[in-house]
């Protein structure tokens, strides 16, 4: 048995790992689109380092674009097995695939129309059919079900507690009368998050394969979220009388940030000024979170006897054409905008950042993860100048984060979720969706909890697992 790491490799995107067995089954673990890369993403993109037609199963962790994002171009490229993942994991994928798909379609089409003599003609990877297709094939195993894909092979998933429907993939594989257990952890979230149920323990398994995407940091705030958001609304708005602009993921992030902010109307402390959600996947992803209330933890089953919308309060509006979205920035009063995307390298929130970004009174608010070379990397990195769509712009607004509010584990919660394993029986732990400086970080953490074999995959990297 084989496993290949074919993204997610020393960086946090394009998860993708091959298990190849004996008899040349294929388990496909993830199949995420590259994002925030620079120039290189579209190369990325475009090579699997793999044969689509030749993968048997294909199993899907949960629905973030950079886990699921390039399933259309693997049925495109000839995959027809089964695709297995959850519900509600199927249920975002779908919309998440689709909202790729037409952006794609559209980038492609504009492009063209700017062609140069000589120069080819851009494809999208994949298009909307291949989303409908990819979607066709997908295979519902919901939490604790032990599943047998086929003979020799069984899968388990338990809740990671990462966004809606996200699950650590157990598989229980049987060669030559030997039972090999591996352990995906796809994302990992937070040990008592706002909205969801904290990550599952596990059965022992022989090999690990563990995100590390905040593998060297705590993520611990001074203040409650409601606190800080309050602190940042009410100076921004009710102080300086500008705009608050938060890139937040479409799934996951904007909900936690509505869920929050009707904490504070709840408390009679929410700032009276205009809320939007100016992204039409954002509306949608709520509404699916809304429809699998059995993910919710106590907290916000508590709520909901008091609150029968724990996603809605005053002055708040979802924006959905394009116009009402430039309509937005044609508005100079105070107002809060959540816009996806998180890293704020793509989407509506892009306009809304170039529109603000050289005013002082204005605050720019990074609630999530970002790659380094995103925009939103940069602009938590402190610089000064950032390049937008192609233009230079001076950072004259005021640049803040609420680091608490990751959907991503940091090392205290990435050590509770191998808690309950005897380090000494993981055959090997292998380190993947994470930056390589805070990867061997937290790899000497593991050690000295006892993992006696970390292993860093590089791109592409096959390891024999016997």
């Amino acid at each position: 048995m084989k496993i290949a790491f074919h993204g997610a490799a020393r960086t946090v995107t394009g998860s993708k790992h091959l298990i190849t067995l004996k008899n040349e089954t294929q388990i496909l673990l993830d199949c995420g689109l590259f994002q925030g890369m620079g120039r290189i993403t579209d190369k990325l993109n475009g090579y699997f380092g793999f044969d689509a037609g030749k993968v048997t199963y294909m199993i899907l962790s949960h629905a973030h674009i950079d886990h699921c994002g390039l399933l259309p171009r693997l049925v495109g490229e000839g995959f027809r097995g089964k695709i297995f993942c959850t519900s509600a994991t199927m249920d975002l994928a779908r919309i998440l695939m689709m909202d790729s798909a037409k952006i794609q379609m559209q980038d492609a089409e504009y492009s063209n129309r700017h062609l140069r003599p000589g120069e080819k003609k851009e494809e999208p990877l994949y298009t909307d059919e291949d989303v409908i297709q990819a979607v066709s094939q997908m295979t519902i195993v919901e939490y604790e079900n032990d599943f047998e894909i086929e003979p020799g092979i069984r899968l388990r998933f338990t809740d990671a507690g990462h966004i809606l429907g996200s699950a650590a993939v157990h598989l229980t594989i049987t060669e030559d009368g030997k039972q090999t257990k591996i352990t995906f952890s796809g994302d990992v979230g937070r040990y008592g998050d706002l909205l969801l149920k904290s990550p599952q323990q596990f059965d022992q398994a022989d090999y690990i394969l563990m995100e590390s995407t905040y593998g060297d940091s705590l993520h611990k705030d001074l203040d409650p979220i409601e606190d800080m958001l309050f602190e940042i609304i009410n100076n921004t708005c009710n102080i300086k009388k500008g705009k608050v602009i938060i890139p937040a993921f479409s799934v996951g992030r904007t909900q936690e940030l509505l869920y929050a902010l009707n904490g504070l109307e709840l408390k009679n402390k929410l700032p009276d000024v205009p809320y939007y959600v100016d992204s039409p996947l954002s509306t949608q992803a709520t509404e699916i979170l809304k429809n699998h209330p059995e993910v919710y933890n106590n907290g916000v089953k508590e709520t909901l006897k008091v609150d029968h919308d724990v996603f809605a309060f005053k002055g708040l509006r979802f924006i959905e054409s394009v116009e009402e979205s430039k309509a937005l920035n044609e508005d100079s009063r105070p107002c809060v905008i959540i816009s996806a995307s998180g890293m704020a390298e793509a989407g509506r929130v892009k306009h809304h950042i170039k529109n603000n970004i050289g005013d002082q009174k204005n605050t720019i608010l990074m609630v999530g993860y970002c790659e380094p070379s995103s925009l939103g990397g940069r602009l938590m990195a402190g610089q000064k100048v950032v390049d937008i769509f192609h233009d230079d712009y001076e950072v004259k607004a005021e640049v803040r984060s609420i680091k608490s509010m990751s959907a991503h584990g940091d090392y205290e919660d990435l050590l509770n979720f191998l808690s309950g394993q005897n380090p000494d029986l993981v055959k090997q732990l292998f380190l993947v969706h994470g930056e390589y400086e805070v990867q061997q970080h937290f790899a000497a953490r593991l050690k000295d909890h006892g993992f006696k074999n970390v292993v860093i995959p590089d791109y592409h990297q096959e390891f024999d697992l016997g």
